[in-house]
């Protein structure tokens, strides 16, 4: 075997970070390539009726993915709570996570709006460029968010129909469904949860077969997606909105720095250990842009390298990927301010403070998949005074902060890992028999 073929075979049989790596610039060089802004080999029709084929084995990934996720994360809440029988320790850990989550999101929007009112990203794009995509921009109305009593809103959130709710892929119902049987099947005696238990380990061990399969599409995927995404969007709108795309960055990159001096204080583990542990399920959510689709690997990222006991990462991490969204919150205030410097709305402090707080709401429950934070951003809109058309203006150059927020998302989640898992480390979790049950995804060799 010579030189060159030793390293196809070791990309090819390497870890999947370094697969994934290798997919992500070879899509996007080829993406430049074909592109009518970039190296333009073919005509624009012919690009874009490309990129659909080459994107394939990416949507194939997501919809398998999209396809487990609701009995993954059922079933992985459920076992992290119900396994152990114990109500004390469920209640430690909710005592403790739920204000740290609302905390982390806190700090989160505080830093999107801090940085976007500090560098004004809007200042620096032209009203010429308004006016050109907004005329290119097909009409846009978004209706905003009926008003709701605070009592009406808390009974809201019970899903009263699952079946619904699981059709309508509305994961805050999801979690708080399997919170609830798996708080009852903590409840009730071991020996009539028992059955339940074992259907319980049944399903998610079948998921996370299915999910082995998706993820030997992975590299392929992520080379499909992004040589799709830039085909379509090329590399002239992110050039042209470079501030607002450094502001958002800049913001997210502080996150990190944060998530990281958590890890150390509260978590006493080194900010390098975690980063290179962590770095697998960081790629992948970068590249696929799903919080949803990282789930199987952080779990197994939390468990096996991080050191997380199986009791903590079975409920944090799939309840994170719902409600523990700080990458995206961050991203929309700071995409919020930016547009109402752009579209010239002075915000009051009052209106801040609320922006903030209605980012935190929206943030929690979002649906783990590609694009959301965009769909959430034009309700915000129209609540601040900017027209829900000015997404337009940002649409170009949200799918490369998408991955950018997404790969936070997860580090916070792993973050959260860590921490609970040292705060709970004297506590009785999640039983034995479960941290010795098999491991699907382990088994689908993955690192």
């Amino acid at each position: 075997m010579n030189t060159k073929q030793s390293v196809i075979f070791q990309i090819l049989h390497g870890p999947l970070w370094a697969q994934v790596m290798v997919a992500m610039v070879t899509g996007v060089t080829l993406g430049f390539l074909l592109s009518p802004s970039g190296g333009n080999l073919v005509s624009p029709e012919a690009a874009f009726q490309i990129a659909p084929w080459i994107a394939l084995p990416g949507n194939l990934f997501l919809a398998m993915i999209k396809m487990v996720v609701i009995p993954l994360v059922m079933t992985s809440i459920i076992l992290g709570i119900a396994a152990s029988h114990n109500l004390d320790f469920l209640k430690k850990v909710a005592i403790r996570i739920v204000p740290y989550f609302i905390l982390t999101t806190v700090v989160a929007t505080t830093i999107g709006i801090s940085l976007a009112l500090l560098v004004e990203p809007g200042r620096y794009i032209s009203a010429e460029l308004v006016q050109a995509i907004m005329a290119a921009a097909p009409p846009t109305e978004v209706e905003p968010i009926p008003g709701m009593p605070l009592h009406q809103r808390l009974v809201a959130l019970i899903p009263a129909n699952p079946e619904q709710s699981q059709l309508d892929q509305d994961m805050l119902a999801v979690v708080i469904l399997a919170i609830f049987y798996g708080v009852a099947m903590a409840a009730i005696p071991k020996e009539s949860a028992e059955h339940g238990l074992g259907f319980a380990r049944t399903v998610q061990e079948v998921a996370l077969k299915v999910v082995s399969w998706a993820m030997r599409l992975a590299p392929l995927a992520v080379f499909g997606l992004l040589c799709d995404i830039t085909i379509r969007v090329g590399l002239d709108a992110i050039t042209g909105m470079a501030f607002y795309v450094l502001t958002v960055l800049g913001g997210l990159l502080g996150l990190v720095v944060f998530y990281l001096i958590l890890v150390s204080i509260l978590g006493k583990k080194s900010p390098a250990e975690f980063l290179t542990a962590a770095r697998e399920a960081q790629v992948l959510a970068f590249s696929t842009s799903s919080s949803a689709a990282v789930i199987p690997l952080s779990m197994k990222t939390a468990e096996e390298r991080l050191g997380v006991r199986p009791s903590i990462a079975k409920f944090i991490v799939p309840l994170g990927a719902t409600v523990n969204m700080d990458g995206t919150a961050l991203y929309q205030v700071c995409a919020a301010v930016f547009l109402t410097q752009v579209f010239g709305v002075d915000l009051t402090l009052a209106q801040l403070v609320t922006l903030a707080a209605t980012t935190v709401g929206a943030s929690i429950g979002a649906p783990s998949t590609p694009g959301v934070g965009i769909v959430i951003l034009a309700t915000i809109l129209v609540g601040i005074g900017v027209p829900p058309a000015g997404i337009a203006l940002i649409i170009g150059v949200d799918r490369i902060l998408d991955m950018s927020r997404t790969a936070v998302n997860v580090t916070g989640d792993l973050t959260a890992c860590v921490i609970m898992n040292r705060w709970l480390r004297g506590e009785a979790g999640l039983g034995e028999e479960t941290r010795d049950a098999p491991n699907t995804l382990a088994a689908a060799e993955l690192s």
